[in-house]
């Protein structure tokens, strides 16, 4: 009786093992180059779900192994995913065959994160033409012109606010909170027309700032949530997580329908982004939807808030450690900001060219999209320069190594190095190997403010004050493992003073 009870198990064990494994010689069959040591269940996705890898030190160390190559299969838990390696197949996946890789790979449900399911990044379709056009529309120079009227009010509040902190002429800040201030200040200005109270410490319960802490900051449950939502979305359909805390979504709908009211009755015209989406309401005819505003609202508190903070922190970082690289930005900065007697205007942040060679190094070193996940919408094969052939099925996932695409001696002198002088318009740079915002048709819609905002508050910033490495922060820089966007283990930190 025992032996036959043993043998049931060892049987039931070995059936459950082949079940879990039953799609791990996808790739050989194929004859698509795979990573070994594919576990049951996890796929090669263990360490990155664990925590214990960073999501970009995983992809960049199986394009280093494979280099050479043009694709590798890997398996993606249960699901064989499809990593490309080079530049010309990039190409195809974002742009010669879009429409064969339409779909984005998150997957959000409408009844449990509301809000950001009208974010045009988790779109497909028509729904996401329609919603990109919009967005697109409400980005224009025109309306970006007018939009830059609320982030200079920030920026004044933004030096003011600095310049208050210095004691001694100079105080030491961790970068990442100090340009969260101003970020989460200018989406409240921008976004809404209304003072996020990020530069006053008394009122830090009710800051914007807060809020976006609530839905970036890497705590466990949103570690959790991330991983739920970007890599195993199967599972969060069960645990129905939301990205956005629910007195998140309740603080921004209330706001927006209040906000809207408040200005059918005073009839006075706002610059900000409530208004240029409303203006977009009515000039299609359509009813005025709160939650619809206030999905697209969050958008630029997603992008605005966490990625501008995020990018303007390395930015910092990079030039608190490379003094001649700050030297020069701050002179034609100076230089620039003299020839409009002082005055930030969306015309002479275009002519910060050396601003902008800072802003993509910046990038290229540390992307905000460390890698990006297509799914296949119709079937079609991809072929390598190698030889390699892959017939891609619907439903496939396709994965690119922005990092690691950043980070290649093949198209990079000294990648390790940072250098911007490389961003010189006289300098090529080979298509598809650089990805700070995607490209082709999903390209982000809401990069063009993000540039002004960061510009602008870079600006202010370094033509009055110098920033200077601290002991504080943690050399050389370690991810933490789980977030959203790369957070290195102890901050940035950097003394700032006064020039």
């Amino acid at each position: 009786m025992t032996v036959m009870l043993v043998s049931l198990v060892l049987g039931a064990l070995i059936a459950l093992y082949f079940y879990l494994t039953r799609n791990y010689k996808y790739w050989q069959k194929r004859g698509v180059p795979c990573l070994d040591g594919a576990l049951p269940v996890f796929g090669h996705m263990l360490p990155v779900i664990s925590m214990k890898t960073y999501l970009a030190d995983f992809c960049t160390k199986i394009y280093n192994d494979y280099k050479g190559r043009s694709m590798v299969g890997i398996y993606d838990f249960a699901s064989p995913s499809l990593m490309v390696l080079e530049p010309e197949l990039v190409k195809t996946v974002l742009q010669t065959n879009f429409s064969n890789f339409a779909e984005n790979t998150v997957e959000l449900d409408p009844k449990v994160d509301p809000l950001l399911a009208h974010n045009p990044f988790v779109l497909s379709g028509e729904r996401w033409l329609l919603n990109r056009k919009r967005i697109t529309y409400a980005f224009s120079s025109m309306r970006l012109k007018l939009l830059l009227e609320n982030v200079k009010k920030v920026c004044v509040s933004f030096e003011k606010y600095v310049n208050e902190k210095l004691s001694n002429k100079q105080t030491e800040f961790e970068l990442k909170s100090l340009f969260a201030r101003y970020s989460a200040q200018v989406v409240a200005a921008a976004g809404f027309g209304v003072d996020g109270y990020c530069f006053d410490d008394e009122k830090k319960d009710i800051s914007f700032r807060k809020l976006g802490k609530a839905i970036f900051e890497p705590t466990k449950r949103n570690k959790i949530t991330f991983a739920l939502t970007f890599l195993i979305p199967s599972l969060n359909r069960i645990f129905k997580l939301s990205m956005i805390p629910k007195h998140v979504d309740h603080f921004f709908r209330t706001l927006v329908a209040d906000l809207t009211e408040q200005r059918k009755k005073d009839g006075i015209p706002r610059n900000d982004f409530i208004n240029l989406m409303s203006e977009l309401e009515r000039a299609e005819g359509s009813e005025f939807d709160t939650e619809y505003i206030t999905g697209h609202v969050m958008m630029l508190v997603l992008d605005g808030y966490e990625t501008a903070s995020s990018v303007m922190s390395y930015i910092g970082f990079h030039l608190a450690t490379h003094p001649e690289v700050q030297e020069k930005l701050r002179e034609e900065v100076i230089s620039v900001l003299n020839k409009y007697d002082g005055e930030l205007t969306y015309e002479n942040l275009r002519e910060m060219t050396f601003m902008d060679q800072v802003f993509n190094e910046t990038m290229r070193l540390l992307p905000a999209a460390v890698v990006m996940k297509k799914r296949c919408t119709e079937e079609i094969e991809l072929k390598g320069s190698d030889g390699i052939t892959c017939r891609v099925p619907p439903g496939m996932e396709i994965l690119i190594p922005v990092k690691a695409l950043h980070s290649d001696t093949q198209y990079w002198k000294n990648p390790e190095e940072y250098d911007p002088e490389r961003f010189d318009r006289k300098n090529h740079i080979e298509k598809f190997t650089f990805l700070p915002f995607s490209e082709g048709p999903r390209i982000c819609v809401g990069m063009r403010m993000a540039q002004l905002q960061i510009k602008a508050g870079l600006a202010i910033l370094i033509k009055k004050y110098r920033l200077k490495l601290s002991p504080r922060t943690q050399l050389p820089l370690k991810m933490i493992p789980g977030t959203i966007l790369p957070s290195p283990v102890g901050g940035l930190w950097v003394t700032i003073q006064q020039l």
